[in-house]
């Protein structure tokens, strides 16, 4: 059974910035993408961004374009969500998942999501 553990959340003023770390536990099923999802109470989980493990192709939801950037460490089984300019909307628990590629090139969470996470909490507010 594959683990990921999300780390980095924490509290941050508006503009502020923030990098989550989504490591995999020592036996990997080398999914197709590691996928961020973020969810606030009352709502659906909403996709932030995937990475391909193959070329390390990266999509982004519209909402965090030009602000998050997604990266890895094929060797470190980790992957990480660098957060800049961050909003008051930006606050949610952010998950990491292994996603196949219905779910990681439409950034929605699909029926071949697997392996979550327990979450991080992102909190911005000033």
């Amino acid at each position: 059974q594959v683990q990921r553990v999300e780390s980095g959340g924490g509290l941050v003023q508006p503009g502020g910035s923030l990098r989550l770390s989504c490591a995999a536990s020592a036996f990997t099923l080398d999914p197709y993408g590691i996928a961020w999802f973020r969810q606030v109470p009352g709502k659906d989980r909403e996709g932030v961004s995937c990475i391909t493990r193959t070329d390390g192709s990266v999509f982004y939801a519209d909402s965090v374009k030009g602000r998050f950037t997604t990266s890895r460490d094929n060797a470190e089984n980790t992957v990480y969500l660098q957060m800049n300019s961050l909003k008051p909307d930006d606050t949610a628990v952010y998950y990491c998942a292994a996603v196949g590629p219905l779910s990681c090139f439409g950034v929605k969470a699909g029926p071949d999501v697997n392996s979550w996470g327990q979450g991080t909490q992102v909190t911005v507010s000033s």
